[in-house]
């Protein structure tokens, strides 16, 4: 074998090892922030709940007014 076949093939595994590392890491960190996903949940669910609140007779009438231009 040729050195610059050895060094190619020191290379690829050194690559190989590389993203196999980078996977890991990956992996680790995309199991998520359970507190930042709870807090835009909760975060939307007020939003929603304000929302309707302030603008439900609004909400009824457009929806109402939806169903009724589709249905015929």
């Amino acid at each position: 074998m040729t050195p610059t076949r050895a060094a190619a093939r020191v290379h690829v595994a050194v690559f190989h090892q590389m993203g196999r590392a980078e996977r890991r890491l990956a992996a680790r960190d995309e199991r998520g922030d359970v507190p930042g996903w709870v807090l835009i949940t909760l975060m939307t669910a007020g939003l929603v709940t304000v929302l309707w609140a302030v603008a439900r007779d609004q909400l009824v009438s457009m929806f109402k007014s939806a169903l009724s231009s589709v249905t015929g």
